[in-house]
C-alpha cells in the first residue's frame, strides 16, 4: 500500500489516552480545510461532540461513546457499586440522547454497560479494568468489521466501474477503510480503478468536505456533484453501481442514512443501477420490524438557512424543515453488506439468519 493511501485509510480519528483520562477526536467539522483534534473530558464536552457532527459516521460514534463512557467511569467518585451502577446509567442515557436515530451509539453505550450489570457487587477498581478491556474490543472489532464489509463489498465491484455515493462512508466515519466506501479504497490497494461521483450532501455537506477529501487524498478518481446532479450522471449511464452506509437497518431490511440517500435509491430503480447499503450487524435492529419504527432526529434550522454561508440564504422567520436522516425502502434496496456476508430479500429472513449463526 502506497504512504498516501495508507495514510487515509488508517487515519487516527479516534484515540484513548493512555492513562485513560480523557478522548481525543479528529473535529469532522474543520475539514478539509484545518486538521484540528479536540480532547474530550467531560460529558458536557461528549454529548457535544456527538451532537455537533465532530464524531459522526455511525461506527465512529460507537466507539467514541465506548472510550467515553470508560473515561467518565474512572472519573466518578462512587466507589460502592450501586451507587457507581447508577450514576454510570445516568451518564450513559444522557450520552445516548444525544443522537437518536444512529443505533451505534446505544449499541455501545449498552453494551458498556453490561460490563457493569453483569459484575455486579464486584469492586468497582475491577470494573474499571473490564471496562478499559470492552472499550478498547469495541475499536479493534471495528477494525476487523470494515475490512471484512471491504472484502464482501469489492466482489460486487469491477475494475473501471462508476460509483455514486452519498454522505460519507469512509475511515472517518469509522476506524479503517469504512463501509461504504472500503471496497473502493481496499480495490484500489489492489490495483483496481474506479470513477467515484459523491454527492455534496446537504445541508452538511459531508460528500463534498469528507467522502471526496478521502478519495482525493486517496488516489481515487472523484468527481463532486450536487445532490439534484444524481439523476444526470445516472442517465449518462457513468454509474454502475451506488455504495451508501447506514445508521440503522430495521428487520425488515427499511435502511435509515443521511437525509437523501432513499431519493438515490429511487433514482438507481428508475435507471436500472443495483444499490447497495453496507454497514456492520451493529446497525441492524431486529427489534425495528420496518422503518416507520425508526425515530428520525431533527436539527436545527439554522443549518439550512446559515451554515456554509457568508450571509442568511433565507428570511429568519422561514421555517425549516430539517430531518438528518431519511429511510430507504427494502424494495429499493439490492443488497445489504455486512461484516458477516451479503443479505439479499427477502431481508425479514436474511438479516434474521446473521443473528442466528452467533448461537
Amino acid at each position: 500500500m502506497n504512504d498516501q493511501l495508507q495514510q487515509v485509510t488508517h487515519i487516527d480519528n479516534i484515540r484513548l489516552a493512555e492513562d485513560g483520562s480523557s478522548v481525543t477526536i479528529l473535529d469532522q467539522t474543520q475539514l478539509p480545510n484545518r486538521t484540528e483534534y479536540l480532547t474530550l473530558r467531560t460529558p458536557e464536552e461528549m454529548y457535544e461532540a456527538i451532537l455537533l457532527l465532530r464524531v459522526r459516521g455511525a461506527p465512529a460514534i460507537g466507539i467514541c461513546a465506548g472510550y467515553c463512557m470508560y473515561v467518565l467511569a474512572r472519573q466518578m467518585d462512587e466507589r460502592d457499586y450501586d451507587a457507581f451502577a447508577r450514576r454510570f446509567h445516568e451518564l450513559k442515557e444522557y450520552l445516548n440522547s444525544s443522537r437518536p436515530t444512529a443505533v451505534n451509539l446505544s449499541w455501545a453505550l449498552n453494551r458498556m454497560e453490561r460490563v457493569v450489570t453483569n459484575h455486579a457487587g464486584e469492586p468497582v477498581e475491577e470494573i474499571l479494568k473490564l471496562l478499559e478491556q470492552e472499550c478498547k474490543a469495541i475499536h479493534q472489532e471495528d477494525i476487523q468489521m470494515c475490512r471484512a464489509i471491504s472484502e464482501y463489498g469489492l466482489t460486487l465491484l469491477k475494475d473501471g466501474d462508476g460509483i455514486l455515493t452519498h454522505c460519507n462512508a469512509g475511515p472517518l466515519a469509522t476506524s479503517r477503510y469504512g463501509t461504504a466506501l472500503g471496497p473502493l479504497f481496499l480495490g484500489k490497494e489492489r490495483g483496481m480503478n474506479f470513477k467515484v461521483f459523491a454527492d455534496e450532501t446537504r445541508p452538511l455537506l459531508q460528500g463534498a468536505r469528507l467522502t471526496s477529501y478521502e478519495l482525493q487524498k486517496g488516489g481515487i478518481d472523484v468527481t463532486l456533484i450536487c445532490d439534484n446532479m444524481a439523476s444526470i450522471v445516472m442517465k449518462n449511464g457513468w454509474i454502475n453501481a451506488c455504495l451508501v452506509g447506514c445508521d440503522r437497518v430495521a428487520a425488515n431490511g427499511d435502511a435509515a442514512n443521511k437525509i437523501g440517500t432513499s431519493g438515490v435509491a429511487i433514482l438507481a430503480k428508475h435507471y436500472g443501477i443495483p444499490f447497495y447499503v453496507l454497514g456492520p450487524t451493529s446497525t441492524i435492529d431486529l427489534s425495528c420490524k420496518t422503518g416507520d419504527d425508526i425515530e428520525i432526529e431533527l436539527r436545527d434550522q439554522k443549518e439550512i438557512r446559515e451554515k456554509f454561508y457568508a450571509e442568511p440564504m433565507a428570511l429568519p422567520e422561514v421555517k425549516c424543515y430539517n430531518p438528518a436522516f431519511d429511510v430507504t425502502d427494502h424494495t429499493l434496496i439490492t443488497g445489504i453488506v455486512t461484516e458477516k456476508g451479503i443479505c439479499y430479500p427477502p431481508y425479514t429472513q436474511s438479516l434474521a439468519q446473521l443473528f442466528q449463526s452467533e448461537n
